[in-house]
């Protein structure tokens, strides 16, 4: 099947679609600023440059579109019917390396939390499971060395 845009109007539409600052991401960031939380953002330093990090509690977020990454929703299971196989293998890839991204992240000590696309359509459950995931690795953070008050 041949495409409906010309090489140009192609690349043009491609240029578009975002890796960072996507509207989940967004609206991620967002929830866990209202729960209090501070985090970084994309850290190159990390493997599979997480979208979301919170350093001192070595809890590290991804947030996944459905269909990119192949989650089980209805969306997610979804596949083109134009070059059905070059985007099965798609999905088949960027699934490895995500997989290969949090064992690396776990290894080095870091929890890995993935956020799909469509866990945001009902914002409080996504809040509720962000306030359990804080706790949960608040409870694990040592406290910080603080210094002695003097008397």
């Amino acid at each position: 099947m041949t495409d409906v845009y010309d090489k140009a109007k192609r690349s043009a539409v491609m240029a578009r679609v975002k890796s960072r600052d996507t509207g989940p991401e967004r609206l991620l960031r967002k929830t866990l600023t209202a729960l209090g939380a501070r985090y970084r953002l994309q850290r190159q330093d990390l493997p599979g440059k997480p979208d979301l990090v919170m350093p001192g509690r070595k809890l590290a977020f991804f947030v996944h579109g459905c269909f990119w990454h192949g989650h089980d929703c209805a969306r997610g299971s979804r596949v083109p019917k134009a070059n059905r196989d070059y985007w099965l293998a798609k999905v088949v890839r960027n699934r490895a390396r995500d997989l290969r991204a949090a064992q690396a992240l776990t290894a080095a000590g870091w929890r890995v939390e993935t956020i799909w696309e469509c866990q945001m359509k009902d914002t409080e459950a996504l809040k509720a499971r962000l306030a359990a995931i804080l706790a949960q690795a608040a409870a694990r953070t040592p406290p910080a060395n603080t210094p002695a008050k003097a008397l």
